[in-house]
């Protein structure tokens, strides 16, 4: 969400402080439960894979307590209709505006004010697609790695833990360098 937006009447979640969390066995059984029902929720929609990607998609890595999803369309032309139906379920639609990321539509679950997980619903051929699930397969395959960028973000969090943007900004040079590996 862009730094210029009046952010005096955004919800408590939208703003909430970055804090990352010892690793969590449930994050992985969570991400199927949450594949399987926004699977079941968007395939009328042209949905055909919906993938647990992130740090909570990593076995023993420290995370954000929140279970980021993909998911692919074929357009965002009915992107009103699916935040209609998502947000029976407590997910929130940010508009692209607010997102700053105009490749892809953004949902964020709630539940009592907090994040519980994010939904990056990208059209079907972006490649940001491949380099989540390489970047995830790449830290699920090499511990070392994945310890590595566990101590990056403890320590990008405690500098960051306002701004979420500087925060994932500052992880880029990381990614890339696993991604270019």
């Amino acid at each position: 969400m862009s730094k210029n937006d009046d952010q005096t009447n955004w919800p408590v979640w939208a703003t909430e402080l970055i804090e990352i969390a010892d690793p969590d066995p449930a994050w992985l059984e969570k991400g199927k439960q949450e594949e399987q029902q926004l699977y079941e929720l968007l395939s009328p929609f042209g949905t055909r894979e919906v993938k647990h990607i992130g740090s909570t998609s990593v076995p023993n890595l420290p995370a954000k307590p929140i279970i980021d999803i993909m998911a692919d369309v074929d357009s965002f032309e009915r992107i009103t209709d699916v935040a209609a139906l998502l947000s029976s379920y407590d997910w929130h639609y940010v508009p692209p505006h607010l997102d700053n990321k105009n490749w892809r539509r953004f949902f964020v679950k709630v539940k009592n004010d907090k994040r519980v997980a994010h939904l990056h619903f990208m059209l079907k051929g972006e490649q940001r697609w491949e380099k989540q699930l390489l970047f995830r397969d790449k830290l699920r395959g090499n511990p070392q790695l994945a310890n590595e960028y566990a101590n990056l973000k403890n320590n990008l969090a405690q500098k960051f833990n306002l701004d979420r943007e500087a925060y994932t900004e500052a992880k880029t040079k990381f990614v890339d360098r696993v991604l270019r590996s």
